[in-house]
């Protein structure tokens, strides 16, 4: 059973590398906002509470030769490129950048971000979405490290009572979470939110 995991691992992080390659004649550029669908335990409850394919994001940056995401997980860390695709379901993902990119993203913000991002790295993963800076889910990461380093508010910020609660999957997971004391009126940013801003462009 294991040498057949460790197989299935070695595959999709094969897939990942391609994915990467094949990126490569997009050219990657540091700040761009990278998608997918999370196996995490939450993410189906993300999916139907957002409507939206996508839980998970990122920013990518380039470090020497290499790309790497820079993400809110257990703790909030940069994790290879290829690693963070083959993570993710069917090694899929979807990049999205600035429209006015060359603009914004000068070497002075984009050292400003890694700046802000300093200050995030090493922190818990937030399990019950609170907008404050103690603990940071991915798609808070994202909207508060563009916020603070470009002004840019890169989507709109919704109430936790605006999703789609009604599936029995989420109405489990806010259970699990907050009992019967759901924050209703918390302050929420979501990745389909980040995704779906008019400030972003596909890449591929």
């Amino acid at each position: 059973m294991k040498t057949k995991l460790v197989i299935v691992f070695l595959l999709l992080v094969g897939i990942a590398g391609y994915a990467v390659n094949r990126m490569s004649h997009h050219k990657i550029k540091d700040g761009d906002i990278i998608f997918q669908t999370s196996l995490s335990g939450q993410s189906k409850a993300i999916q139907l509470a957002t409507h939206s394919k996508y839980s998970h994001c990122g920013i990518v940056y380039k470090k020497g030769n290499e790309l790497f995401v820079f993400e809110a997980v257990e703790p909030v860390k940069l994790t290879p490129l290829s690693k963070w695709i083959a993570r993710g379901e069917g090694g899929k993902f979807e990049i999205r950048r600035l429209k006015n990119r060359e603009q914004i993203l000068t070497p002075a913000v984009l050292e400003k971000m890694k700046q802000v991002e300093n200050r995030f790295a090493g922190k818990h993963y937030d399990i019950y979405f609170d907008w404050s800076d103690d603990n940071i889910y991915c798609s808070e990461l994202v909207w508060k490290v563009y916020k603070e380093a470009t002004g840019l508010e890169i989507g709109q910020l919704e109430k936790l009572r605006n999703f789609d609660l009604s599936s029995e999957a989420v109405k489990q997971k806010m259970k699990e979470r907050y009992g019967d004391h759901i924050p209703l009126d918390e302050n929420v940013i979501s990745p389909v939110s980040i995704y779906n801003s008019e400030l972003l462009k596909r890449v591929n």
